[in-house]
């Protein structure tokens, strides 16, 4: 009896001890689980506005910019709309392109817009040379018909006809060489006085080639009457 009351205590000993570190095990979780469940619901809930604000400035702070209005949606897709994708719809709108460019540049040299001139006719220099041609008449004008006339009188048959235009033509060249490097310094004389800062390379020649067009042949069209006093300022 001695033997197996000690073998059951010893026995009964171990057994008691791990029933109470369970025991102790599921107290410790039930405690556990009983604080997490009180900090969640001691956690303030979000109310749905404070949720939108939120969401409106983390969605602008993705999108770096404010969310567009419909108007200005329907704007953009339209335009993204005109946009031309093939090949046919960038010749289309290329010949457009050069159509309404050719217009405005056509307008432009009847009325001397300085925007959509070319690039050889553009500034105030050019501007400046132009009407300081149109302004005063020169023996260069002259030039071009007196050629023809001097054509016609060489094939008429007329040796008479034919001998005079052999004589005035070396006359009609050296008018003109006399002419261009009048009208050259006095050309240059006007440019280092009005536009002292700017480059006067090529100013010459394009003198020379609009006072050697006929007065309505011109391009772009005169824009000052002979005679007609300048401004000081082309700026």
């Amino acid at each position: 009896m001695g033997r197996r009351q000690g073998t059951s205590a010893t026995v009964g000993w171990p057994l008691q001890a791990g029933s109470t570190a369970l025991t102790s095990s599921r107290r410790a979780r039930k405690h556990a689980l009983f604080r997490r469940t009180k900090t969640a619901s001691e956690t303030p809930a979000q109310s749905p506005a404070d949720r939108g604000l939120d969401d409106g400035s983390e969605t602008a702070q993705k999108k770096g910019r404010p969310t567009p209005s419909r108007r200005q949606a329907e704007a953009a897709n339209k335009a993204r709309a005109k946009v031309p994708r093939t090949r046919k719809e960038q010749a289309a709108a290329r010949r457009l392109a050069r159509t309404e460019s050719s217009g405005k540049m056509r307008q432009a040299m009847k009325t001397g817009d300085d925007r959509y001139l070319p690039a050889r006719d553009q500034g105030p220099v050019r501007k400046f040379i132009r009407d300081y041609i149109d302004s005063s008449f020169w023996m260069l004008e002259l030039m071009l018909p007196a050629m023809v006339v001097f054509l016609v009188f060489g094939y008429s048959g007329n040796a008479t006809l034919a001998s005079y235009a052999n004589l005035a033509l070396p006359a009609m060249l050296l008018v003109v060489a006399f002419e261009t490097f009048r009208m050259r310094g006095k050309l240059r004389k006007e440019l280092t006085r009005r536009f002292p800062d700017d480059a006067q390379k090529g100013a010459t020649m394009y003198a020379v080639m609009r006072a050697l067009q006929v007065r309505f042949l011109r391009m772009p069209k005169p824009q000052v009457k002979v005679g007609q006093a300048l401004p000081d300022r082309y700026r």
